[in-house]
């Protein structure tokens, strides 16, 4: 159940909060009140897009809602590694920047795991969700959602061999060679297999020669510098050292006549002789230095090679290995392709009576559960005002197995005698089809697991006899479930277990949308108003609160 509502910042919400109770919770207001805001903003929570009309200029946002679970559904929560905590679970949302952040019990989570952990929780039934009633594609997976697990375990071992059989035909498909074309494609395969199996790939060893190429690469380029060092210092004719012996032999014989040139002499034989030992140890140097020139070209053109492999057939030595073993098996299958036809075709046909037979079992469950469903969703339009209707599911085969088996279904309704059953898309107006959902949402309910449901105006184009005869239903079903609606309807409203107000008002020059639970007597002055309009007179409030205390007989 959906406990407690906080809103902060969102398009003229500046901060709201909401504590829900069980049963049916009703929330009216004036068209523009922000009553869809408060539905965008659970919605937020959940994990849906952040519309931009939503967001507030220059603040950051944030939506949260806090749940209650039973047993059954936190065990399903714990399936998706969420822990509730003592039964309660926090959905949050912030919005700072434009970026997103969602959290449940206050750790992070990805927008995915949050729309999982809601489809556990809540239901939140709009306006386009009863248009998609039109669209024959879903009827199908509605009739399914119905049907027991056994059906769900029978349609999964269909796809398990649907896909087999996909498998199958792609292979046969790929093997439809002219002789020609087989040769070809036979003698491109051996000459890229022998190109692999010729260089005998281990794994990891790409790794290891780039290992070895860096630790060669540096020996060598320690040996080019330390060569040309040993040049400069004591090599050839203009060398470092023979440089420094010759100034110290000018030096040397001229330091008697200035007692200065004394000590710039004895300076530069200090240097020629730290020279000298440089050179010495250059020389250890380079005769101690292990590198092998043979060695860093052999590996420098394996490295080359291996790369080109990779370049020409995977990424690392396991996918060309990977690639080595598919050539291998298609040069198997070249080499006798009509060998290799005749077992996949013989698979083939395996597969497609197993198709045939698990779509057939589904056909049959379909056409019984459709019995049972469409006599539910009858029995629940006849108390929505449907007094004369006849709701029926038509089925057709398709030309080929799909995923679903070989079966196409499709709602068809006639709402007055003597009327031939037609498409949804044909016969229901808007008002309807919001009936049509209602019943389906019904029927379903008995068998989710699903605590919370929002109906976004489910009155849309109803009125009198139907809009009561709503109300009852939307009321029932509140009996087992949490019931949150926005409804422009009195009939409805009355039936609150607790009706909320959602006001728009102007305050420092600035309009803001609240939202506040009504007392019985506000309640039944909110009823008289959508009665009356703009004028609200004792009629209208007597009429809002008779109104008000019928709706509280007709309650168990």
């Amino acid at each position: 159940m959906l406990q407690y509502l906080h809103v902060k910042n969102l398009a003229l919400i500046e901060e709201a909060e909401v504590d829900f109770t069980p049963g049916l919770n009703i929330m009216t207001g004036e068209t523009g009140a922000g009553k869809s805001i408060i539905i965008g903003s659970i919605s937020l929570a959940l994990g849906e897009k952040v519309p931009k009309e939503l967001l507030r200029e220059g603040e950051d946002s944030l939506v949260e809602l806090v749940f209650t679970v039973d047993e059954e559904n936190e065990a399903r929560l714990k399936e998706l590694e969420i822990e509730p905590d003592d039964g309660t679970v926090i959905l949050t949302r912030k919005i700072v920047n434009g970026h997103s952040t969602a959290r449940i019990n206050s750790e992070t989570v990805t927008a995915s795991k949050l729309k999982e952990a809601a489809a556990l929780l809540i239901d939140i039934h709009g306006q386009h969700e009863h248009q998609s009633l039109l669209k024959k594609s879903r009827h199908l997976s509605i009739l399914d959602s119905y049907l027991p697990e056994a059906f769900a375990d029978d349609l999964k071992t269909y796809r398990a061999h649907f896909q087999k059989l996909k498998v199958l035909r792609a292979e046969l498909s790929e093997a439809s060679l002219d002789e020609e074309s087989r040769k070809r494609e036979l003698s491109l395969l051996t000459y890229e297999a022998d190109e692999i199996r010729n260089a005998s790939l281990q794994p990891g060893e790409d790794e290891t020669l780039e290992k070895d190429y860096r630790r060669l690469s540096g020996g060598r380029k320690i040996l080019d510098a330390m060569g040309k060092v040993q040049s400069l210092v004591s090599e050839g004719n203009d060398n470092a050292a023979s440089a420094i012996g010759r100034a110290c032999r000018e030096l040397s014989d001229i330091k008697d006549l200035d007692e200065r040139l004394s000590s710039l002499s004895d300076q530069l034989t200090e240097i020629d002789s730290l020279l000298s030992d440089f050179s010495h140890e250059t020389n250890a140097y380079l005769a101690d230095a292990d590198f092998s020139e043979e060695e860093f070209q052999k590996t420098e053109e394996r490295l080359s090679e291996v790369n080109r492999l990779k370049d020409k057939y995977g990424k690392t030595i396991e996918e060309v290995l990977h690639a080595l073993a598919e050539k291998e098996s298609k040069i198997e299958t070249l080499s006798d392709l009509d060998r290799f036809r005749a077992e996949k075709q013989a698979a083939m046909e395996k597969e497609e009576q197993a198709c045939n037979a698990y779509a057939k079992n589904l056909h049959e469950a379909r056409m019984t559960g459709a019995e049972s469903l469409c006599a539910e969703i009858r029995s629940s339009l006849l108390d929505l005002n449907f007094p004369d209707v006849r709701f029926e599911t038509a089925f057709s085969e398709t030309d080929d197995f799909t995923e679903n088996g070989r079966d196409e279904a499709e709602f068809m309704i006639a709402l007055n005698p003597g009327e031939p059953l037609q498409p949804l898309s044909k016969v229901a107006s808007g008002g309807e089809l919001s009936r049509i959902m209602l019943s389906l949402k019904t029927v379903f309910a008995k068998q989710d697991h699903i605590a919370t449901m929002i109906f976004d105006e489910i009155d849309a184009g109803i009125s009198g006899r139907t809009a009561q005869a709503v109300s009852e239903k939307m009321h029932a079903l509140s009996s087992d479930h949490q019931i949150i609606s926005i409804t422009h309807l009195p009939q409805i409203a009355a039936m609150a277990d607790t009706h909320f107000l959602i006001e728009k008002n102007v305050s420092d020059n600035s309009t803001v949308s609240t939202i506040r639970s009504l007392s019985e007597e506000e309640s039944v002055e909110e009823l008289a108003r959508l009665l009356g309009g703009v004028r609200v007179t004792e009629t209208v409030l007597a009429n809002a609160r008779e109104m008000k205390e019928l709706a509280k007989r007709g309650k168990p």
